[in-house]
């Protein structure tokens, strides 16, 4: 399967051996990981709880969007400007400048098209459609944020990418020509050809891998786009860890702050976030308006889809946290924040009336798994 993409080799290998972070044969999480954050006593979730388990995993009624076609051919007042596209896809528009992140248009979190983790709600813009993007950003190579079949389109774009060490060999396995992959390590940086803006990779608390064979093979990063007037961190997949205040130190002030906050389960909290480490990260990072990503678009782990962003909302409130949680394919600018409005809570309200029987292919809490439905035998967990 072409999806699972390739091994680095060569000199490539040499360079990615050449690391701190690279010890034996993978990489590793470098800085000590803080007591409490994975609860010892919570069992793994099975394939059989992801494909049946937990409540109001989807929701019950597509998420409101909106086209930002429109908003794109404006520029931004403030110079900078984000919109989120579905999970950790955001386009960034800084300095003139088009810098997507992670960018997911594939039907599935999978290296199948058949079966795995399938998206609930769609991009709000085709991929096709999309106005010249000037990098495309590459945290790390999970399914959900190194999609096959979206490089597969950006390539024919000719889009340059920035990722973290070793994951290029993916990208050149699917046709990225060399000289439009840039690698990074751990605090190197990227000049974008032609403007003001750096790309600079630094650490994250997480892991890597498309298969059981290729477990830590390629490095997970944060990245931060930076100008001479704005600064965006973009947190990737991680953990909370006390990295984020050498971040801080060394790349801060930030203007907006990206924090995953979907797909928690606290057998995996010392890999990701969820909503309450990500504002515990938010404040090592020194502050910025919080832009939560990775959640809203598929179902990752066990909790209720709309969880992270109720929880995000009560906590920030309680914190004055500036925040940002428009709807999909809404143009927002950081220096410009209103009130949080909860859009989430709507869509349940859109549901079919409670005599009506589920439609064919539902249960009562939304769509039903898919039958015989299994992962990969090849696939790691948790699957982000």
């Amino acid at each position: 399967m072409k999806s699972l993409g390739k091994r680095a080799e060569g000199l490539r290998l040499e360079r990615m051996k050449a690391s701190v972070q690279w010890l034996g044969e993978g990489f590793r999480n470098v800085f000590p990981i803080a007591p409490g954050l994975r609860d010892p006593h919570a069992p793994f979730p099975g394939v059989r709880d992801f494909l049946c388990g937990g409540e109001r995993r989807v929701p019950s009624a597509p998420l409101p969007s909106v086209d930002p076609r429109e908003a794109w051919a404006r520029p931004p007042q403030s110079g900078l400007r984000a919109t989120w596209l579905g999970h950790s896809t955001v386009m960034i528009e800084i300095e003139g400048k088009r810098v997507l992140t992670d960018p997911v248009w594939g039907l599935r979190a999978s290296p199948s098209s058949l079966v795995g983790p399938k998206r609930f709600q769609p991009v709000p813009v085709a991929l096709k459609q999309l106005p010249p993007v000037d990098v495309a950003l590459v945290s790390h190579d999970h399914y959900d944020h190194l999609d096959y079949p979206t490089v597969r389109e950006l390539n024919r774009r000719e889009v340059p990418f920035v990722t973290s060490l070793g994951v290029g060999a993916h990208l050149q396995a699917w046709g990225v020509p060399p000289e439009r992959i840039t690698e990074l390590d751990w605090w190197e940086s990227h000049h974008l050809p032609g403007s003001e803006v750096t790309i600079t990779a630094a650490p994250s608390q997480h892991f890597s891998g498309r298969n059981l064979k290729d477990r830590n093979a390629t490095l997970w990063s944060s990245l931060v786009v930076r100008s001479p007037h704005h600064s965006v961190f973009f947190s990737g997949d991680t953990g909370l860890t006390g990295e984020y205040s050498e971040i801080r130190e060394r790349l801060g002030p930030f203007d907006l702050v990206m924090l995953e906050v979907g797909a928690f389960h606290p057998a995996w909290g010392d890999i990701h976030l969820g909503p309450d480490n990500a504002l515990k990260a938010h404040q090592l990072l020194g502050g910025g308006v919080l832009l939560p990503v990775h959640w809203g678009t598929f179902a990752l782990a066990m909790h209720a889809w709309d969880q992270p962003a109720e929880v995000l909302l009560a906590q920030a409130e309680r914190q004055n946290t500036p925040l940002l949680m428009p709807i999909l394919g809404q143009a927002v600018e950081p220096a410009h924040v209103d009130k949080t409005r909860p859009w989430w809570r709507s869509v349940e309200t859109q549901a079919a009336p409670a005599a009506a029987p589920p439609r064919a292919g539902t249960t009562a809490s939304g769509p039903a798994p898919e039958p015989d439905a299994a992962l990969p035998k090849g696939m790691s967990w948790p699957l982000d």
